[in-house]
């Protein structure tokens, strides 16, 4: 659980935030793989909130979190930390020894939604579609891959890190010709590989804000699937907020994006990506506890839809961070492993 607000303390931070006394301190930076990503989402919310008066002070994780938590009074954290450390769990755990409540969701749920083992285990456990998928270690993956291919349904297949986000080291692979080298590639970031069933069909995204879900968008990129580029480089990747889907389909999509947020103990905000199938429906693919903040980013894409621009959506992230304890899930039995945090 995340640090508990008593009543008092409550209506206090309330009040000094809308007052604009509330002394907010934007997280950002780090050292994964994601770092240039985060430095733009964690600037770009550390502009909103001061555009809108809040006092603001950036802390570059990498450089000065330990310095910057002792020598800055600080009274809530908005973490715009993604990849290790920041969507793992590891930051929330640090701010909750110091006191500091915090933007996002707790370190268990952040832990689930990053790795991506555990969360195609609770998706399995909880009856959210999900595409077939097997795991990999890197010192049996040779022996074990085309088994597994076949197990999962043959080619293509996509070949996954445990636990990166933004695409990082993902490969859509079509044939055993390009095999070694996507798995070559994920293991970079790590010895352990998700190994995916492709899925066609369209990709949408499903942002949640306080236990409601934002308006569908779907991604259209010119590269052969969402990838880090699509996402944050190529200018013509296009973003159809609201697509054409019968209403019924939007609502179930909604839906099953809210169930997966939810099953995973995730709170305040989160995104939820999938892959919608004409014949089959959707799937789940993951969910993000830490989505992009960026100007290309989804979630600020879809609250606009729905009426909330970029500056109070910073705002409302913060405010349900005030208002509620951190949701984790109860009596839940998964795989882990211990991950070294430098």
């Amino acid at each position: 659980m995340g640090p508990q607000i008593n009543t008092d303390r409550h209506k206090d931070l309330l009040t000094r935030f809308h007052q604009k006394q509330l002394r907010i301190a934007v997280l950002l930076g780090g050292f994964s793989a994601e770092r240039e990503i985060s430095i733009k989402s964690g600037n770009a919310v550390a502009r909103a909130l001061t555009k809108q008066g809040h006092p603001v002070i950036v802390i570059d994780v990498k450089d000065e979190l330990v310095r910057g938590l002792a020598d800055h009074p600080i009274d809530i954290a908005f973490i715009a930390l993604h990849g290790e450390f920041g969507e793992d769990g590891g930051i929330q755990r640090l701010l909750e020894k110091s006191g500091i409540p915090y933007t996002g969701s707790g370190p268990e749920a952040s832990y689930r939604a990053m790795d991506k083992f555990t969360t195609k285990e609770l998706f399995a456990q909880n009856n959210i579609p999900t595409a077939p998928y097997r795991t990999i270690h890197q010192s049996t993956a040779l022996p074990q891959i085309q088994t597994l291919i076949k197990e999962i349904g043959d080619f293509p297949v996509v070949v996954k890190p445990r636990a990166q986000g933004s695409s990082v080291g993902v490969s859509i692979v079509s044939d055993q010709s390009a095999l070694v080298s996507a798995l070559t590639q994920a293991f970079n970031y790590g010895d352990d590989v998700l190994l995916e069933k492709y899925i066609k069909g369209r990709e949408i995204t499903v942002g949640i804000l306080g236990e409601a879900p934002l308006p569908l968008i779907e991604l259209r990129p010119k590269q052969p699937f969402y990838d880090y580029t699509a996402k944050y480089r190529d200018p013509e990747t296009e973003y159809i907020v609201n697509p054409d889907l019968p209403p019924k389909t939007v609502r179930d999509i909604q839906s099953l994006g809210l169930k997966a947020h939810q099953v995973l103990g995730c709170a305040g905000f989160s995104r939820v990506d999938m892959i919608y199938s004409a014949n089959d429906g959707p799937f789940v693919l993951e969910v993000n506890s830490i989505p992009g903040m960026t100007e290309r980013s989804l979630v600020p894409k879809a609250a606009q839809a729905a009426g909330i621009d970029f500056p109070h959506l910073c705002e409302r992230i913060i405010e349900l961070a005030i208002a509620n304890p951190k949701s984790e899930i109860p009596n839940q039995r998964v795989g882990r492993i211990r991950k070294n945090v430098r």
